[in-house]
């Protein structure tokens, strides 16, 4: 039981890791490059391949919550890895605000900006996105760490 859970924990959170690398470094230069100067066309685009997806990503961060909690709950040797797991919990805590931040501020935000208003807000978006990828990236490097030896 407990190696299906730690599978099902380790590749939701790939799965997380993995949609956002290929949204960042595959989708959205293909889809500046595809446009063009078709900025209205490009973001139509962007919009609609993020569409629901918003509550994947919830769904996501659901089960790695609950099969995270079962994992430290269920391990013989947690007091030893206990930092691990603390410092994990909080990057994945931090990378949910980070999520909730935009989903539910910056994605408004853009859908309803000025043209002008774009620059400004892609840009955020961008960094966020490199910032939710080196946390979910760094709390998933951990999670492998603390099933290590010590």
């Amino acid at each position: 039981m407990r190696l299906a859970l730690v599978l099902v924990h380790a590749a939701v959170a790939a799965g997380w890791l993995g949609g956002m690398l290929y949204s960042l470094f595959v989708v959205t230069p293909k889809a500046a490059r595809f446009f063009g100067r078709d900025d209205d066309g490009r973001e139509a685009f962007l919009t609609t391949m993020a569409s629901g997806n918003r509550w994947k990503v919830v769904a996501m961060i659901g089960v790695l919550a609950m099969t995270g909690v079962t994992l430290v709950l269920t391990d013989p040797r947690a007091s030893s890895r206990l930092p691990f797991y603390a410092v994990k919990a909080a990057l994945l805590l931090v990378a949910t605000l980070v999520f909730a931040h935009v989903s539910w501020r910056l994605w408004p935000r853009r859908l309803f900006a000025l043209a002008e208003e774009r620059p400004a807000l892609l840009a955020r978006f961008r960094r966020a996105a490199y910032t939710l990828v080196v946390l979910v990236g760094a709390a998933f490097v951990l999670g492998v760490a603390a099933t290590q030896p010590h």
